[in-house]
């Protein structure tokens, strides 16, 4: 069956059963939605605005970009504004550590949307089905998506348009329904917040979305990175890099993040520095990732790249303190978080001349071709053997880390949200 033939096909369908509740800290008292085959029933206290947000991404231990934007911006929000109510809108059963104050009320909704048949069923018939429920003020959606039949003004927060630029970034089904469901998403929107100017034109340029509708709110760091003393650093090294200096890679493993090429770099730096150098790689693979598996095979230096899977924010902050740079030359990026946890972290950054990172990192590190696997290497020998010009652009990177924070975001978010209502 067809996409077009199956969504047609959804359409057809009523909605999904929806089960919901919340508990006080208790569990005593009962407070939001309840659900008994299908049968509602509303207790809800009075606040000024009633807040939906898609929260589907807040997950336990499993935070990555759009999560941490989500975590962080919501989190300030809710705190900074007790005087309304947010429906915080899960597919799966819920953390308690992401209800962050009384004024959040959980809401769990059936099925978990993590395949584009099951977006379309969550999107499409729970969220419209829950909306009408809750009666909100407004939809807020922090992941991109949007429901096209909801009846409810909604802010979409856009991070990136990478599937318009290259259909080799992600997998058919996901490229499919991203091209097919974005433009419309953002035709929907009341307005659009996104992360970079950069974004911010792509939208315009690819969806022909007026400029005033998109506000750019950008990103920030998570409070844990900060700069470790000698000693401190010293340990980290020992614990995961046997006591060598090492160049840091962060991210989820897949072909947009560019981790062949990095790789490629690495063995050409080693085979021309002959030193002991280590590279860290700190990400889940995200599927089957041929090409960085072909390279590890062919590579003479293999054993002093290590794969540290995904590590804790603190464990994280700590690795990335004790690097001698971070190589981040992606891609395609619609901010790119790394490079302002690694100014944070006071570490000196290599990141790509291409999409956003420009513009994030300014003056701030050695921007690169990412498909050079020459520059690559050559700005990982400057690093190594100019400490002079890694401390210019550490120093570099803490007057650039003043333009990016998750207070500034979560306030140009919240006016954003503002202005739709």
């Amino acid at each position: 069956m067809s996409d077009d033939v199956f969504f047609l096909f959804l359409q057809t369908l009523s909605g999904p059963v929806v089960q919901l509740n919340r508990t006080s800290d208790s569990g005593s008292e009962s407070r939001g939605f309840e659900s008994r085959r299908g049968h509602f029933f509303f207790n809800d206290q009075s606040h000024r605005m009633k807040i939906a947000v898609n929260t589907r991404l807040l997950l336990k231990d499993k935070l990555e970009g759009i999560g941490w934007f989500t975590y962080e911006s919501l989190k300030r929000i809710v705190l900074n504004h007790p005087e309304h109510t947010f429906y915080f809108i899960f597919d799966r059963k819920h953390d308690p550590q992401f209800v962050f104050a009384d004024n959040v009320v959980p809401v769990e909704i059936f099925p978990p949307a993590r395949h584009p048949y099951l977006w379309y069923i969550y999107f499409e018939f729970s969220i419209p089905r829950i909306l009408r429920k809750i009666k909100p003020d407004l939809f807020l959606s922090t992941d991109g998506w949007l429901s096209l039949r909801a009846d409810v003004p909604q802010v979409d927060v856009i991070h990136d348009l990478n599937f318009e630029h290259s259909q080799d970034f992600l997998k058919s089904k996901y490229q499919n329904f991203y091209t097919r469901f974005f433009p419309r998403y953002a035709r929907k929107a009341v307005r659009i917040a996104t992360v970079s100017e950069f974004s911010k034109q792509d939208i315009h340029r690819f969806y022909h979305i007026p400029e005033e509708k998109i506000d750019v709110v950008y990103n920030g760091s998570n409070a844990v990175y900060k700069p470790l003393s000698e000693e401190e650093q010293a340990s980290v090294r020992q614990q995961y890099a046997d006591g060598c200096r090492y160049f840091l890679f962060v991210s989820a493993i897949h072909k947009r993040k560019n981790l062949a090429n990095i790789l490629r770099a690495f063995e050409r730096y080693k085979k021309e520095a002959g030193d002991d150098t280590r590279f860290l790689v700190v990400g889940a693979r995200a599927g089957k990732q041929d090409d960085v598996d072909e390279v590890l095979r062919s590579m003479t230096f293999a054993q002093d790249v290590r794969f540290l899977g995904r590590l804790s924010a603190k464990e994280l902050s700590q690795v990335m303190a004790s690097a001698h740079a971070l190589v981040y030359a992606t891609l395609f990026e619609g901010f790119g978080i790394p490079i302002v946890e690694a100014f944070n972290a006071e570490t000196a950054v290599i990141t790509s001349k291409v999409t956003s990172m420009p513009e994030v990192a300014g003056d701030a590190a050695l921007l690169v071709d990412p498909y050079s696997v020459e520059e690559i290497a050559a700005a990982m020998t400057k690093l190594a053997t100019n400490e002079t010009l890694r401390q210019e652009l550490i120093q570099k990177g803490r007057q650039q880390r003043t333009r990016f924070s998750w207070d500034l975001t979560a306030q140009r978010l919240w006016d954003c949200v503002m202005r739709a209502i």
